[in-house]
């Protein structure tokens, strides 16, 4: 009889864990369902596509390696690669440091800091369009005041002064306004990670008459290498999917590029949907997406030997 009745029981149980997992299911589905739709099928189109010639319109053709090819030939490809990977060399550093920067003295007590704190995050939050017309007057060649200052106070002819959204200058006016607009964003990452550092390293670092510089290269530092890896892999990533800000401060808005500005989203953008081009335009793509899956590789590798 005791074996009859723990059939009934087990099986109850197992009846109660499956509808369990449908619940589960139920909640993880639609999330699932929009990764598959807006994510996965098209990778895996743009993967497929990347090796036929296609319009849009007309049947598929088989091109075999003939979109890669093409890359090496393709001035305008290189130079926007080259412009790319130069706006992260330069975007991604100094954004951490003066993110860093902003969150150990925002982390001080002092006077205002909630202030400070907003008005330094506002422009990530801020609209992109009203920022970028802001930025674009402050740098204006003739009428904005940093031109001004230089033409008045250091003296450049009026020939001379920079023009800062056209030529070789195009890339520093966004590496420039990228770090202003993210840093108060990265800014909050650091101070999570400053908070989390407990306060008995540094009184015993101060007990063992450490200064400020020794309390930040042997406490602050170590202590927020996992904060620091996190804020430089999201920024490279970032920096790699550019595309609005050299459409509104390179393109003006008008939504076309010199080669001094253009980004590598935005070549994959113009051979898609303007010249129609879309099988040489997921070519470009899968090469965007292997540089930035080698990247992020080698970061995760350099931080997997600093740990070991």
């Amino acid at each position: 009889m005791g074996e009859r009745s723990a059939t009934p029981a087990k099986r109850t149980g197992l009846s109660r864990q499956a509808n369990r997992n449908l619940i589960a299911y139920t909640f993880i589905a639609p999330n699932f369902i929009g990764f598959c739709v807006f994510t996965l099928v098209p990778m895996v189109f743009a993967f497929v596509l990347a090796f036929m010639k296609w319009d849009g319109s007309n049947p598929f053709h088989f091109a075999g390696l003939s979109n890669f090819t093409r890359l090496s030939g393709d001035t305008f490809f290189k130079a926007a690669l080259r412009n790319t990977v130069i706006y992260c060399l330069g975007t991604v550093p100094l954004t951490m440091i003066a993110s860093l920067a902003l969150a150990i003295l925002l982390n001080q007590k002092i006077k205002g800091r909630g202030i400070f704190r907003t008005l330094a995050f506002f422009p990530y939050i801020a609209s992109l369009v009203a920022i970028t017309s802001v930025w674009k007057m402050l740098f204006h060649p003739s009428k904005g005041p940093i031109n001004n200052i230089l033409f008045n106070v250091f003296k450049v002819s009026q020939d001379q002064l920079p023009q800062w959204f056209t030529g070789h200058l195009v890339l520093l006016s966004m590496i420039l306004f990228s770090v202003w607009k993210y840093m108060g964003y990265y800014m909050v990452i650091y101070l999570a990670g400053l908070q989390s550092i407990p306060s008995d390293l540094y009184e015993a670092a101060s007990l063992d008459g450490a200064g400020t510089w020794g309390k930040f290269k042997y406490i602050t530092w170590p202590q927020l290498r996992a904060t620091t890896f996190f804020v430089i892999v999201m920024l490279t990533i970032n920096c790699f999917k550019i595309y609005d800000v050299a459409i509104m401060l390179a393109g003006g808005g008008s939504g076309e590029l010199t080669p001094s500005g253009t980004v590598l989203v935005y070549y994959i953008y113009q051979k898609a949907f303007i010249d129609w081009d879309l099988g040489y335009s997921s070519a470009v793509a899968m090469v965007l997406f292997a540089i930035v899956l080698i990247v992020t590789l080698v970061q995760f590798r350099l931080e997997a030997k600093q740990d070991s």
